[in-house]
């Protein structure tokens, strides 16, 4: 499976005429030491709502890794997620947290926390979540649902995880959008979890 991902972007000149001001791989490549095989690609990332669209600017990916989007901010992300391993199975609660760690938050982690899989973790964001290649297990607190290519998860601030048990490398997509939990939700998730 290529790793890499070509990545166009478009802009204006300076009459406003459409053109490409970037055309290459995507170079926001990161990978994680605890997570041997996983691959994951920031493509496109914004800061604000309404999004300001400018004749050009800078390649927004290039600041620092983080695993949720900026507040009022998305994230597009293109991921490769390797079959699940014995290592990442049994990891403990500090070994679940320094692999989000590696992925730009350790506080998503929930495994310890309430969380059944070592994998489990929450952000307070909306993700539209595309299988593009392969076969995989969406985990949530007391239920599973398998997908393959071409299905689509609404994850909507729940806490879960990606299991890889097909065996074959994985790629998913993912748009992340700054969320807020609505107040009831919050305490009911406090209770919950506490």
């Amino acid at each position: 499976m290529d790793q890499r991902i070509r990545r166009v972007v478009t802009g204006h000149d300076a009459d406003g005429k459409a053109v490409v001001i970037a055309d290459g791989y995507a170079t926001a490549v990161k990978t994680v030491p605890q997570w041997p095989g996983l691959v994951s690609t920031d493509i496109w990332k914004t800061d604000a709502m309404p999004v300001r669209l400018a004749k050009d600017e800078p390649d927004p990916t290039n600041a620092p890794r983080q695993l949720h989007p900026a507040p009022n901010g998305t994230t597009f992300r293109i991921s490769i997620v390797p079959p699940e391993s014995d290592f990442v199975r049994n990891l403990d609660a500090a070994q679940s947290q320094a692999l989000f760690g590696g992925v730009g938050n350790a506080d998503a982690s929930t495994h310890g926390r309430g969380g059944r899989h070592p994998l489990m973790h929450r952000t307070e964001t909306l993700d539209y979540a595309v299988v593009l290649e392969g076969e995989i297990t969406m985990l949530l607190d007391d239920s599973e649902i398998n997908l393959k290519a071409g299905d689509v998860v609404i994850q909507r601030g729940t806490n879960h995880a990606w299991s890889n048990r097909s065996g074959k490398p994985v790629r998913m997509l993912y748009i992340l959008i700054d969320g807020k939990l609505d107040p009831e939700l919050a305490a009911a998730l406090g209770n919950a979890h506490a």
